[in-house]
């Protein structure tokens, strides 16, 4: 029996006890009324909205100090960073500090413009204060301070609203967690972190995920939604504080923590809640199970619609549409541009309104798929004229939509089809075909003419230009870290954009080739996730060529080869003359017909499709010097030939008809030198015309 407590026994006396008497604990005897002071105080300032006057001011400072800064610190600091990064590359580390000088320049400026404006406003408005105070008007000065007064309290007043804790009536520490959801407050007291293969249920890897996180000093706060995949495991993560780019910054610990392979942490962070991010242990190849192209009959899609090239490492597929879309596609060599271009083509080439046109000056572009190609380019010339002809049919085109009552955009069909140019190895091109291919990219969206531009990287040294981040469509595979930051944004390194951490092929190993990030896919989130581009085999795709090629390959409408008569050429691109008439300096390139520039390019002629008379009349000029043994001729010795050669189809034509006739397709008659005892006449010779048979 337990021993009763010595306030429970009862007292042994004859005297009652004493009522219990309260005991006075020694505080100050005016705490309270002090306190009641200090309450009414509070609630008074409260009613006259005193705090948010003091925070709206705060909140103006601070709106202040931005836009003083105006990102330039940032814009400066990631230079630096991009100069360290570029290191060895002489180049680039020029072209960077030309940028970070220009940088501080503007900055300086920007501080000293802002300035100069904020003291004109506060002297406008001290002047006017001081206007009231001199003139001794009470209400002018009332006025005045109740300006003040509202400004600061409208300026902070509280724009936060309710939690759910609040509406719901839950505790603040009352969350709710992810499908089994594992905090910091779940981990094993002085568990230490273990390598991930020893995980054998998602519990285990998700504490395994906590664990590393913690030693690495990456404020993650909570690991859910931890699933096991045939390569790896994936989960969803949260930070408490920054936000997931700590997990990027530390990827190379966790893989030792984890005992991964290099790159076998690979975070995205996830658009639509910035503190996550899905992590990916990776142990195997995570495109092992991806499914293979479908087979897509000839004239099967619209240029339009959508089709697969590729699937993301979750699992999703890449599907996108060309039409009216310009792309880049970058990666280093052996990151598999040809098959990414491949792929893209194979899509391209099964449309029934499209055409497909291949240029590469250096290597052999969509390789397998050529019967299904329409115009195969690989010289210089031949490259520069193919850009030429569609850079002014675009024009064209542009002038033509509104009699075809298109509207704004250019709509394809079999009768008015979409063209889609592949250019490889761009850097390899002439300084003329880039000039070209850059102004193609300015106007031929909206015309159907899309230019789908593969290099090797994508700096201002490659391209020529800095128009990488320019262009709708982007995509990066293995490629250098600047590459990364010009073509995908200079923070894209930050944000979980790691093309350059993939690998390039070798002889005897592919690698990551043909994996990419890609930015600017139509109907698609603009996410740092890495996807790998369905590779197939060069038998089946020469196949679909051939099926392709079989059905038929279409020809340009004629409504857009004849509206190009009335285009003016670019100015780089025409012949020079001074002001007596001579040629100073040729044309670079000169625009062809469609038939010629089928020509030029070894291509099929169209099907059905007539000699006309100007490749007969040249045909027949060439011929004729070659038997004369001549390699130019006068106007009226050319005509009298001709006349000689074939009466009934020349016999009427006059020396004028024939300059005319000429100057469509070779120009008007050059200097010819010494000929026909004569010292230098003007005639025709007989390379130009050779060009136009």
């Amino acid at each position: 029996m337990a021993t009763p407590l010595r306030d429970e026994r009862p007292y042994l006396t004859l005297v009652d006890t004493l009522p219990e008497t309260p005991v006075f604990k020694s505080e100050a005897a005016d705490r309270k009324p002090l306190r009641k002071v200090a309450e009414r105080t509070n609630r008074v300032a409260q009613l006259a909205l005193l705090p948010h006057t003091f925070r709206g001011y705060r909140q103006l400072g601070r709106r202040w100090l931005t836009r003083f800064h105006d990102d330039y610190p940032q814009l400066i600091a990631s230079t630096d960073q991009a100069i360290l990064d570029a290191a060895g590359d002489v180049r680039t580390e020029r072209d960077l500090h030309e940028r970070r000088a220009e940088l501080r320049a503007k900055y300086r400026r920007h501080r000293l413009v802002y300035t100069g404006k904020s003291a004109s406003v506060a002297a406008a408005v001290t002047g006017g204060g001081m206007f009231g105070l001199a003139t001794g008007s009470l209400w002018i000065d009332l006025a005045a301070g109740l300006g003040a007064f509202g400004l600061g309290a409208f300026h902070g007043r509280d724009r936060s609203e309710p939690t759910a804790e609040t509406v719901l009536g839950l505790p603040a520490d009352d969350t709710v967690r992810g499908h089994g959801s594992v905090t910091l407050d779940d981990l094993p007291e002085g568990a230490k972190p273990f390598p991930i293969r020893r995980a054998e249920t998602p519990q285990q890897a998700a504490v395994c995920v906590l664990l590393a996180m913690v030693a690495e000093n990456v404020p993650v706060v909570e690991v859910w939604d931890m699933e096991r995949q045939p390569w790896g495991w994936q989960c969803k993560v949260r930070v408490g504080e920054g936000t997931p780019e700590a997990i990027i910054a530390k990827s190379g610990g966790l893989e030792t923590r984890f005992d991964l392979p290099t790159n076998g942490v690979r975070p995205q962070p996830m658009v639509e809640r910035r503190a996550c991010a899905i992590l990916r242990l990776v142990e195997g190849n995570p495109f092992a199970t991806a499914p293979g192209l479908p087979y897509r009959a000839p004239k099967s899609l619209s240029i339009t619609d959508r089709f697969r090239i590729g699937t993301s490492v979750g699992g999703d597929p890449l599907e996108l549409s060309l039409a009216g879309v310009m792309g880049l596609w970058v990666a280093a060599s052996g990151g598999g541009k040809t098959g990414i271009l491949q792929a893209l083509a194979e899509g391209t080439t099964a449309c029934r309104d499209n055409i497909t046109i291949d240029l590469d000056p250096h290597g052999d572009g969509l390789e397998d798929l050529y019967d299904a190609v329409r115009i195969t380019a690989r010289s210089n010339d031949q490259i520069e004229a193919v850009l030429l002809f569609f850079l002014v049919m675009s024009k064209a085109r542009a002038r033509l939509r509104k009699k075809l009552g298109m509207g704004k955009k250019w709509i394809a069909s079999p009768e008015h089809p979409a063209f889609t140019i592949f250019f490889d190895e761009f850097p390899k091109a002439t300084e003329l075909a880039k000039k070209l291919a850059f102004d193609l990219l300015l106007v031929g969206r909206k015309e159907l003419i899309e230019v789908e531009i593969a290099s090797q990287g994508g700096t201002k040294g490659y391209l020529g230009e800095n128009f990488a981040q320019m262009v709708a469509l982007k995509a990066v595979g293995p490629c250098k870290v600047g590459d990364t930051r010009a073509v995908l944004g200079d923070g894209s390194v930050n944000e979980g954009w790691l093309p350059h951490k993939l690998s390039p092929a070798t002889d005897t190993d592919p690698k990551d080739a043909g994996h990419i990030f890609i930015q600017g896919v139509p109907g698609m989130a603009d996410e740092p996730i890495e996807y790998a581009i369905h590779q197939t085999p060069p038998e089946t795709l020469r196949k679909l060529a051939a099926e392709r090629k079989a059905a038929g390959l279409l020809e340009p409408d004629q409504a857009s080869l004849e509206a190009m008569g009335g285009v003016d050429l670019p100015e780089y691109v025409e012949a020079v003359y001074d002001n007596d008439g001579n040629l100073k300096k040729p044309a670079p390139v000169e625009l062809l017909t469609w038939e010629q520039l089928l020509k030029l390019c070894d291509a099929e002629p169209p099907a059905g499709a007539a000699v006309s008379p100007a490749v007969t009349l040249h045909a027949d000029a060439v011929d004729l010097m070659v038997k004369a043994g001549l390699d130019r001729m006068r106007p009226e010795t050319l005509r009298d030939a001709l006349a000689g050669h074939d009466p009934d189809r020349y016999g009427a034509l006059t020396v004028d008809a024939l300059k005319d006739l000429l100057e469509d397709t070779v120009g008007k008659p050059v200097p010819l030198g010494p000929v026909d005892g004569l010292t230098n006449p003007r005639g025709f010779k007989r390379a130009a015309l050779e060009r136009f048979i």
